[in-house]
């Protein structure tokens, strides 16, 4: 039961309520639920998450050797949600896998979202499905965009781009062209029939783009590519493993002062010791050595486990611990998470010797 407290006397030692105590008890009760999101009662409302789009695809082009870009759109022609530079999208693919892949359209373009994937025969089966199923017409389901790699606008950037990293990495030229900063990029890849979108960076500035193809030039080192950063500059860099470490080893020693990166694939495992999962429904052991992650395991014994960026954000590789010590290493589940024993296997682990059980 709530009980109304009465409003103070008048501060002058009138007769009735004070007039400027009454406004305020007003304004108060008109704008307070507002501001704190909150009922009548004092609980806390919060909005609903919104939810994912139904999209399909109204384009598709060869945008260099085994790449495909895709333009996706609503169905009604809508406009999309907006995105920054950097951001990428969740796609749920025919087969239910769920793969990430950066936007690499323009920002200002609300009427459709633009993806490249490039067709690894050997990879997890994704890349080879957008290759060989999403024509135009098919529809999708997609995450709204996310972005765990934005550009923050430095005046002075390096933007390096390794092979089809070039995704996240060109509407951030884009944008640094737009705002007038002081910008180059530097894209390396196997050859130049291998490297996406030339012309579209050509046109941005040629002046400020340099395209590196190995059989041309040879494989560049961190230093190399460091060598570009005028000093004071922020570095953004995407691309396969060995250039981000190469970069990563470099960069110290550069006149740059500030490092910002993609993978493409999982990090390696740090500090790992070995441990063991436990299977609920069928009791079998998967041991997990200390260089490799439990999804990596989980892959092996069930290749249909569910897996997206394999950095420990996005979630989906969530499972459910019964028993057993975790040691949390992702950026996604919050306190109350873990506490219930919510887990992300691709990169989370257990202490040396430990048996997590799992559901499953």
């Amino acid at each position: 039961m709530s009980h109304e407290v009465p409003l103070p006397p008048d501060l002058y030692g009138r007769g009735r309520d004070d007039r400027f105590l009454r406004f305020l008890d007003a304004v108060t009760r008109f704008y307070l639920p507002i501001s704190t999101r909150s009922d009548r009662y004092g609980r806390r409302v919060f909005p609903p998450e919104p939810g994912p789009l139904r999209l399909v695809v109204t384009d598709r082009e060869a945008a260099a050797e085994d790449v495909v870009a895709l333009r996706l759109a609503a169905p009604d022609g809508g406009p999309l949600p907006p995105w920054q530079p950097g951001a990428h999208l969740d796609l749920d693919l025919p087969s239910g896998r769920r793969r990430q892949y950066s936007l690499c359209g323009d920002p200002a373009d609300r009427s459709g979202y633009r993806i490249a994937v490039r067709r690894l025969p050997d990879g997890g089966g994704g890349s080879v499905e957008v290759h060989d199923a999403l024509h135009p017409g098919a529809r999708l389901t997609v995450s709204r965009p996310r972005n765990a790699f934005p550009f923050a606008g430095d005046r002075s950037v390096l933007l390096i781009a390794g092979g089809i990293g070039i995704t996240p990495i060109l509407p951030m030229a884009r944008e640094a062209a737009a705002r007038g900063l002081d910008w180059r990029l530097v894209h390396a890849g196997r050859s130049r029939a291998s490297m996406p979108f030339a012309d579209e960076l050509a046109r941005l500035g040629a002046d400020r783009v340099e395209l590196l193809a190995d059989d041309e030039h040879g494989t560049p080192d961190g230093a190399d590519l460091l060598g570009r950063a005028a000093p004071g500059a922020a570095v953004y860099v995407c691309g396969p493993a060995p250039m981000l470490d190469a970069v990563r080893t470099a960069f110290d020693a550069s006149g740059a002062t500030a490092l910002h990166f993609e993978r493409f694939a999982a990090a390696p495992v740090t500090d790992g010791r070995p441990f063991t999962l436990r299977l609920r429904r069928s009791g079998t052991e998967l041991p997990v050595p200390a260089d490799r992650t439990a999804l990596d395991v989980l892959r092996e014994y069930d290749p249909a486990t569910p897996y997206s960026c394999r950095q420990g954000f996005c979630g989906v590789c969530r499972r459910q611990v019964r028993s057993g010590t975790v040691e949390h290493r992702d950026r996604k589940l919050t306190d109350q998470e873990r506490a219930a024993g919510q887990m992300l296997v691709c990169v989370s682990r257990a202490p040396e010797g430990e048996c997590l059980e799992l559901d499953g």
